[in-house]
């Protein structure tokens, strides 16, 4: 259901079905960038590549051309990046009419190699570093968001003043709330599951208005493929009902914060190598190694789950968003959750990314620490448990991006499994997000020292 061939998608292009293909590639901040081409002229060439500007790959959220980059400025002439469709993407979008999207590769227009900063090339690094290890890592991703009561356009045009929550209280699991969501919800699990993302469920979450909708695990880039398409589609259906949909971590101070948790095991063959029949928690030796990896690196890589200002307003003690470094066995309250113990099922939980994040760097950067410590083999300390915000024994995520950006731009681990270039690249990101929050004026300090200053 969804996928399509390329014998399919001519079938439904002389059918009528189908007139328009997005050719899409994910940028730094995971969203969808392309092309929307007539169906005759991606049969004919665009099946095979068409190209993009540079930029696509160097640029912040206002799509800005921020200088520091060594892939991209002016004095290079801004030039252009192959887009190479991975037909495997190829499918159907029905909350679009007429509409088929595939997801590209990208691939420098000179040599001919993949572009190494891209999102899904960071993360098909990892994979082929597990794969080569034996493991196949398969992942699921939370999506939980806000639904207003206006439009993106209304929204804005009011300067993001005077937000209204489609709901009016705590909706978590309310079905009677969500009931009256369902105008939107229901077309999202729908259209969704028809264009190929196996959703599960969708839930209230634990504020007015809050969203959280699960997709079964799958393989580490199909869960990344599925969380992206998920988003977009949570964004367009929402829209096309009036409403806003905001993936914004924390948009307003006493709200709790949306999350993206990642769930992730590491499999051989069908078999969860995580899994261990007789074990204590039935963990095994890699998940225990796995999972001392991901708490020894998780301030070094947290820069890619957590990667605006903004993002670092959820981590606050009693939000159920984490603050501290350390794993636990089914406790919210910790960075990384033991969910499953007992059963094949198996998994770790990273409880530390909002719902901004990049879902194929925040992947690749549990694979890289994770993997890194099955390789080396390192000994996981016991699970704590209790009230771990409370716990001042135990390391903190680094609390500003501030922070996290400087131990990330010095990390060994990721230059090493990842490369300088990744890790320079998204210094410079991190840089800039930063440099332009601390250009701004905002609307606390005026209202803080108006008068009283």
């Amino acid at each position: 259901m969804g996928h399509m061939t390329l014998e399919a998608l001519k079938k439904a292009a002389k059918s009528g079905e189908i007139d328009t293909v997005l050719v899409c590639l994910v940028d730094m901040q995971g969203r969808l960038m392309g092309k929307r081409f007539h169906v005759s002229n991606f049969l004919e060439s665009g099946h095979v590549e068409t190209h993009c500007c540079n930029y696509l790959l160097a640029t912040d959220l206002e799509m800005a051309t921020p200088d520091g980059y060594a892939s991209t400025s002016w004095e290079a002439g801004y030039g252009d990046y192959v887009m190479k469709p991975d037909l495997s993407t190829l499918r159907r979008i029905p909350w679009l009419d007429g509409t088929a999207l595939v997801l590209c590769d990208i691939i420098d227009h000179h040599s001919h190699e993949p572009v190494p900063h891209t999102p899904r090339q960071i993360l098909k690094t990892q994979i082929a570093r597990a794969k080569e290890m034996g493991f196949t890592p398969m992942m699921a991703t939370e999506l939980e968001f806000f639904l207003f009561e206006n439009s993106f356009d209304d929204i804005r045009r009011g300067g993001f003043r005077n937000l209204t929550p489609i709901s009016g209280y705590n909706e978590d699991y309310h079905i009677l709330q969500t009931t009256k969501e369902e105008h939107v919800m229901r077309p999202i699990r729908n259209l969704l599951v028809e264009a190929g993302v196996p959703v599960e469920n969708s839930k209230g979450e634990a504020e007015t208005g809050q969203e959280e909708l699960n997709i079964r695990y799958a393989d580490a880039m199909a869960a990344c493929d599925h969380h992206t398409l998920a988003k977009q589609a949570v964004k367009e259906i929402a829209n096309q009902q009036g409403h806003a949909a905001s993936f914004l971590p924390k948009w307003r101070a006493d709200k709790v914060g949306s999350a993206s948790h990642i769930h992730q095991s590491l499999f051989k063959g069908k078999t969860n190598a995580f899994y261990k029949r007789g074990a204590d928690l039935t963990m095994s030796d890699t998940m225990r190694s796995y999972v001392a990896g991901l708490l020894k690196f998780t301030p070094e890589i947290t820069v890619m789950l957590a990667p605006y200002v903004n993002s670092y307003k959820r981590f606050l003690a009693g939000s159920f968003a984490p603050t501290k470094i350390a794993w636990s066995i089914d406790n919210r309250t910790a960075g990384y959750r033991l969910v499953g113990d007992g059963t094949k099922g198996v998994r770790i939980e990273c409880r530390i990314p909002g719902s901004d994040v990049n879902p194929y760097l925040a992947c690749a950067a549990q694979l890289a620490a994770g993997l890194t410590g099955v390789e080396a083999g390192l000994k996981l300390a016991k699970p704590v448990t209790g009230d771990v915000y409370n716990m001042t024994q135990v390391p903190e995520i680094p609390p500003t991006l501030r922070d996290a950006t400087e131990v990330f731009r010095k990390s060994k681990m990721l230059r090493k499994t990842m490369g300088d270039w990744v890790v320079d690249h998204y210094t410079r990101a991190a840089e800039v997000e930063q440099e332009t929050f601390d250009a701004a004026v905002t609307d606390w300090e005026v209202a803080r020292g108006f008068e009283r200053a």
